[in-house]
């Protein structure tokens, strides 16, 4: 009796090896395409790739600059005994703003009217001697005794004399030579200055100009009259815009080239400040997508187009890139549906989901 369940536990155990095996054989007579179905599709948005204008952006950065900016220098020795303007002050072209000490000058002035006086004196005693020839017709003859008495009677240095004088007072009176602002004054009243020494400078800060440092690759894309959006570093005032006025024609040894924005509705900037320019060059007959449909598998660019419900991987050929949307200049044609989410782990033929943004 005791014997029993021992005879009949080999028995369980082939029963139960031989049900194993035959459930394992069904398993695997299960199609990959029907276990394809069954596993959720990844969740993705999608996009059209458009051959369109497309606005590749050049990034640069610099300093906004004063449309002109002078340097006042003084011309003449002497003690500046009026200084009539402060930095930041508003002054228009030919406003007085400065005054050197010119006593001297006033009386180097009368010294030469009075010699002036004397030679003209000389001259029409002179002159006198010659009423014939002055009374005749001969015009070259008159001319060339004119000539001949002033400079024997010392009028015409006297004439010389005295426009040099003037010149030397009229440097005693500093004028601005353009309209714009006063900065960096470097000069105090009272002081013994000398001829080349700077006064200040004036910037006309009612036209502003931004000057960037460009790649020289960027160069062809880039023209006179194209459009510019300019963001100061300061902040505050938002963006800017702006016209490229000018593309410097030399490349500097860092490969870059300089390139000149006028600036609009810039009152609140001021020279020396620094901001971000991007400047748009529309370009045509591109494929472009959205920059979140560029992922990069083993160095190269991909990019997923949707094939029925599956995921179709595509290695394109990228051109331009403004930061919103790339060019393709292969891979991809005008009009595929491509794949912008979930596509960075995504696989050739994944079965995929497409929902609409945000959700």
């Amino acid at each position: 009796m005791n014997l029993k369940p021992l005879f009949f536990l080999p028995l369980l155990a082939v029963s139960v090896f031989f049900s194993c095996e035959t459930k394992g054989d069904k398993a695997e007579e299960i199609p990959i395409e029907s276990m394809r179905k069954e596993v959720a599709g990844t969740k993705v948005t999608v996009a059209k790739a458009e051959k369109r204008s497309f606005d590749y952006l050049i990034n640069a950065s610099g300093k906004v600059e004063a449309a002109q900016q002078v340097t006042v220098i003084i011309q003449r020795q002497g003690y500046l005994k009026e200084l009539d303007v402060k930095e930041g002050q508003s002054v228009q072209a030919g406003t007085l703003i400065a005054q050197l000490d010119n006593t001297n000058n006033i009386f180097q002035k009368e010294k030469a009217w009075v010699q002036l006086k004397n030679a003209q004196a000389s001259y029409n005693s002179e002159k006198l001697g010659y009423a014939t020839i002055f009374e005749g017709e001969n015009t070259d003859q008159i001319t060339m005794l004119e000539e001949q008495l002033k400079a024997s009677s010392g009028l015409l240095s006297a004439e010389i004399e005295l426009k040099e004088v003037e010149m030397e007072l009229a440097k005693a009176a500093i004028k601005a030579p353009i309209s714009g602002k006063v900065a960096d004054l470097k000069i105090k009243p009272g002081s013994l200055v000398n001829a080349g020494d700077e006064l200040c400078e004036i910037l006309s800060t009612n036209l502003l100009e931004l000057h960037v440092k460009v790649l020289e690759s960027d160069i062809p894309f880039i023209a006179l009259g194209q459009i510019a959006e300019v963001y100061p570093v300061s902040g505050g005032t938002g963006s800017l815009s702006g016209k490229v006025s000018s593309i410097n024609p030399k490349v500097d040894e860092n490969g870059l080239v300089e390139v000149g924005i006028q600036l609009s509705g810039a009152s609140k900037l001021l020279p020396g400040m620094n901001a971000r320019a991007v400047i748009r060059a529309p370009q045509t007959n591109s494929v472009v997508v959205p920059k979140q449909a560029l992922v990069y598998r083993s160095g190269r660019p991909v990019v997923f187009t949707l094939s029925g419900t599956e995921s179709k991987w595509n290695y394109v050929e990228v051109g331009k890139d403004n930061g919103r949307e790339i060019e393709i200049l292969d891979g991809v044609k005008d009009g595929e549906t491509v794949i912008t989410s979930n596509n960075l782990q995504l696989g050739h033929q994944a079965q995929v989901q497409v929902v609409e943004e945000n959700k």
